[in-house]
């Protein structure tokens, strides 16, 4: 054995990402109720805490923490250079994995640590499985204020993305690593994980998990998400039926303002050669209006399809998949390795 091999770090199974923002009162205690849930399991871990450009000192304390690499050598803090968001704090997390398996959790203490194996067990044991959503069955949170406004948002979004959960909101869920590399958050789109894991590919299942009320620190969160809650959803309806094909949506809408526009035109041209005066007639500027806009969203829908052919032709990845193999009697799936593979092999194709 060589001295680089006897140094070499242990490989990682499992990644557990945990946003931080605000939370100095709780994280002494999620490190090491992340450690104790973790001990004695078969899988090596690491804990990426991400420090969401915290005031309180959240980020100074977890460096400290991690100043003690006898007792913590599987905790590594990021810290952002200000407060970016939820979604941008995973996205960093996601970024920096290396274990197989990656666990996300908030870090108010308000999901339970103690829970992480449970969902590992499952995704371990079902291969079938790529991902495990936590769902706070009994949820300890103000009814009117938290749990009413998020029984409406999970109900609406199962409906409109057509991926069916109890709990979206819960941040305790589990992924295979390959299901993380397909996913990239931004703004605020850490609430729909569950259905862009599905557009990736995921075959999801949803467990219980405990839930508990929070004793430290202050809720990020209140009533008027509700209303940035449908406005993303918006976005995740038009990503995930239109994303490939941008004309049929912008499009459409404009062709169903355009036509009635020419119509009315039509008509207001008969009228005219029948020797009656349009031009005082609310029906000629509703009608010119209609068929503008109508004509503008059309050719920005065009302009999305040229944007959509250009990032194809670039090497965008259109889908992913993955390849069912026998060799040497030994049967296997080999899964499309990154988006640089699959243009390496579109440019193969291509020659």
């Amino acid at each position: 054995m060589t001295d680089a091999t006897a140094h070499a770090p242990a490989a990682i199974d499992v990644s557990i990402v945990a946003p931080v923002y605000n939370e100095i009162g709780n994280v002494d205690a999620l490190v090491e109720r992340i450690a104790a849930a973790m001990q004695g399991q078969p899988w090596r871990f690491e804990l990426i805490a991400v420090d969401d450009g915290s005031e309180d000192g959240s980020g100074q304390r977890l460096c400290a923490l991690a100043d003690d690499t006898e007792r913590r050598p599987w905790l590594r803090p990021v810290l952002l250079a200000r407060n970016y968001g939820q979604s941008s704090a995973l996205q960093a997390g996601f970024e920096r994995v290396r274990g197989r398996y990656v666990v996300t959790l908030d870090a108010d203490l308000q999901n339970e640590p103690g829970d992480i194996p449970l969902l590992l067990q499952q995704l371990d044991g079902d291969q079938s499985i790529d991902m495990v959503s936590g769902w706070r069955k009994d949820r300890q949170d103000a009814a009117l204020s938290r749990r009413l406004p998020s029984r409406i948002a999970n109900r609406l979004i199962s409906r409109v993305t057509g991926v069916r959960l109890h709990d979206y909101g819960c941040a305790l869920k589990a992924y295979r690593r390959h299901i993380i590399d397909r996913i990239h958050l931004y703004g605020e789109l850490h609430r729909f994980i569950p259905s862009l894991a599905r557009d990736a590919g995921a075959r999801i299942a949803e467990v219980p998990v405990r839930h508990h009320a929070r004793t430290s620190g202050a809720s990020k969160y209140g009533i008027d998400r509700t209303f940035r809650v449908i406005l993303d959803l918006i976005l995740m309806v038009f990503l995930m039926r239109y994303r490939q094909r941008p004309l049929h949506a912008i499009g459409g809408l404009g062709l169903w303002l355009a036509a009635p526009g020419f119509l009315m035109l039509c008509w207001l041209l008969g009228v005219k050669l029948m020797g009656e005066n349009i031009g005082q007639r609310p029906m000629l500027l509703a009608a010119v209006l209609l068929l503008v806009v109508g004509v503008q969203l059309v050719v920005t829908g065009l302009i999305g399809e040229m944007l959509t052919r250009v990032y194809h032709q670039g090497g965008g990845v259109q889908y992913w998949a993955k390849e069912y193999q026998t060799v040497a009697g030994v049967k296997s799936w080999q899964e499309d390795a990154d988006k640089k593979s699959i243009s390496q092999t579109a440019d193969a194709v291509n020659v």
